[in-house]
């Protein structure tokens, strides 16, 4: 139930449409019911003595009359006569066939209204059930978005995708059964039933023996299909994985003729899930059949035990009886939506739990309670005694110590896994060491503004990451109020003002999803004009051309050059040639720091420094 008012909760923007649309649920049942009753002065009309020559004041016989006021209170039984004589009133006519004609207006004003109502409701509802799949899937794409990097690297893509479209559309669903279903079906019940019981206790007592059995199944079936939904939509979450990772790999599983290898592995993923769905559509069918044929057997014998009361003159009318079946038999269509409608809810609260997991998920790294608002970078960052893991136990990084000045560039080596990545991942507080801290201009990072602290830097990695938008927009990304002057110098600097120029649209041009358009060293070019854009005091090169061919190198080498002038510069590299001229190289081996120095000093005395140089430049 916990999960179920938490969704509640997103329908108070939209109280007074559904408001509305309750409200047409009542008129909609009562011009319903009234459209029911209006089948007693057609019979009479058609099939009986002229109504003027009926008794208007006691229209039933006295021993149906009898019955009746032992069963309902005196009240009751008034309102009843009263109405009744209102009704026939209205229709006592010495020409039969005005009466006719006035039953048919009546009928069809009424059906009229019946579905203007039950539009107008639709209309409502509409609103606020997708005004409720908006707010919840803004609220979670808002918080994914707040959440760590270690989140996306606990969670797959498919399951992040999962979420926010299926697991929301299933939410849907079930506020549609709780706000239309289980308020318009119980008043459509209520209403006709207690019709029911006026009409004749006896026969409406014998509908009601199929109550206990369908609430039965409904609660055996409601139990199931919960562990089930949960089930499927895991299965779902792997199928959206396989075809993200398939989609953005694409060049990889052609490289490597892997085609049939996915399609496999999809139709693997695809196969569980539809038996998923089978098991789902088996237990979520079953409730409405069996619920139907227990109705249909009370049905039955109400039709013997009522007609052969009818035959007997005894009980009932002819004209009330059929008045009655219509009654019971217009129940079963809102029992049998109601025996599905726990299902629906139940499959609702199942994607509920994982869109709420998702949401109750607190980031690892977050603003402290007051944190410093700092806008420029003065005199140095500091590492002190910082030690990192990603998992428990296995230290990525241990007692790191090293001091770098302002304007000052510090270039980071060492074997694969030794932690250089990781070290400039906690620059920006993508983590938070679990020992030690980070200062810069002696105040811990841990107390400065998140995002205040992430403006003061700029990113250049070897993935580089840019959007199916224009050129213009992907180098000015964050940065809107640039004009298209600043994002040309930018681009100059970056020495890709040259190709954008040749580009379709030059600075127009939509460079496709992640830029596959352009070449890799375009890519890399377009992403250093973004980070000159966005000039800031603090510079992270991740191996930036470690992918790129040689003119290619040389390109966007000059455009790294500019870009590090005057800034404090932190480069990853496997090339050694593209670190000659840092101020100070750290090597990292195993998260530590085991040599320290310029590259002339590391290069002329034994260590790893001096392995890697001869290995990449005297075999």
């Amino acid at each position: 139930m916990k999960i179920f008012f938490r969704i509640i909760k997103y329908l108070k923007p939209y109280w007074f449409r559904l408001s509305c649309s309750i409200l047409c649920i009542i008129f909609f049942t009562i011009t319903s019911s009234a459209s029911l009753m209006s089948i007693i002065p057609f019979l009479n009309t058609i099939f009986k003595a002229p109504v003027e020559t009926q008794t208007i004041s006691n229209p039933v016989t006295d021993s149906a009359n009898g019955l009746l006021e032992s069963a309902v209170p005196k009240s009751m039984n008034s309102l009843w006569k009263s109405l009744k004589s209102r009704l026939y009133g209205y229709f006592a006519t010495e020409n039969r066939h005005l009466a006719l004609q006035r039953v048919c207006v009546v009928i069809i004003i009424l059906i009229l209204f019946k579905n203007l109502f039950s539009y107008l409701q639709a209309y409502f509802m509409a609103f606020v059930e997708q005004g409720v799949i908006k707010d919840i899937r803004d609220d979670l794409y808002r918080h994914i978005n707040k959440l760590s990097l270690s989140y996306y690297h606990k969670t797959r893509t498919g399951h992040i995708i999962s979420r926010i479209t299926n697991d929301v559309t299933l939410i849907n669903n079930g506020i549609s059964a709780s706000f239309v279903t289980l308020v318009k079906n119980p008043l459509l019940i209520f209403v006709s039933l207690g019709l029911a019981f006026i009409v004749s206790w006896q026969l409406s007592l014998i509908a009601l023996i199929v109550a206990p059995f369908s609430l039965g199944i409904i609660g055996w079936i409601s139990l199931k299909l919960r562990k089930q939904t949960i089930d499927s939509q895991e299965k779902l979450a792997n199928v959206t994985n396989v075809l993200q990772e398939t989609i953005t790999g694409v060049r990889i599983v052609k490289a490597f003729a892997m085609e049939d290898f996915e399609i496999k592995k999809f139709m693997n993923e695809t196969r569980q899930y539809f038996n998923t769905l089978i098991k789902i559509n088996i237990t979520r069918n079953l409730a409405s059949p069996l619920t139907e044929f227990l109705g249909i057997c009370v049905g039955v014998g109400i039709l013997w035990f009522g007609g052969d009361m009818v035959l007997r003159g005894k009980l009932i009318t002819p004209d009330e009886f059929i008045f009655f079946l219509l009654l019971i038999f217009s129940i079963m269509q809102p029992v049998k939506e109601l025996t599905s409608v726990n299902n629906r809810i139940q499959e609702a609260l199942a994607a509920g739990s994982r869109v709420f997991s998702v949401l109750d998920l607190e980031p690892t790294v977050k603003n402290a309670d007051n944190p410093i608002s700092k806008d420029q970078f003065n005199d140095a960052i500091r590492f002190d005694n910082v030690s990192f893991y990603y998992n428990k136990g296995a230290l990525v990084l241990q007692n790191l110590n090293v001091n770098v000045n302002k304007g000052e560039i510090l270039a980071i080596v060492g074997p694969s896994g030794s932690g250089k990545s990781t070290m400039v991942d906690l620059l920006p507080r993508f983590y938070d060491p679990v020992q030690g801290a980070i200062y810069m201009d002696d105040i811990n990072i841990r107390d400065i503004e998140i995002a205040g602290l992430r403006r003061l830097m700029g990113f250049v990695t070897q993935e580089t990451i840019l959007f199916n938008d224009s050129v213009r927009n992907n180098i000015a990304y964050g940065l809107e109020e640039k004009s298209l002057d600043d994002v040309i110098g930018a681009a100059k600097i970056a020495n890709a003002h040259e190709f954008i120029e040749k580009l379709p649209q030059a600075y127009d041009t939509n460079i496709g999803e992640r830029g596959v358009t352009l070449s890799g060293g375009q890519r890399q070019r377009l992403a250093i004009a973004r980070a000159i854009l966005k000039n800031p005091p603090v510079l992270i090169l991740d191996e930036a051309t470690s992918a790129l061919d040689t003119e290619s190198e040389v390109l966007v080498q000059q455009a790294i050059e500019r870009l590090m002038k005057n800034r404090t510069t932190f480069v990853i590299a496997h090339r050694l040639s593209t670190i000659l001229n840092a101020d100070r190289i750290i090597v990292l081996e195993q998260g530590k720091i085991v040599e320290l120095g310029t590259h002339s000093e590391l290069v002329n005395q034994p260590g790893l420094y001096q392995k890697l140089y001869n290995m990449q430049f005297r075999l």
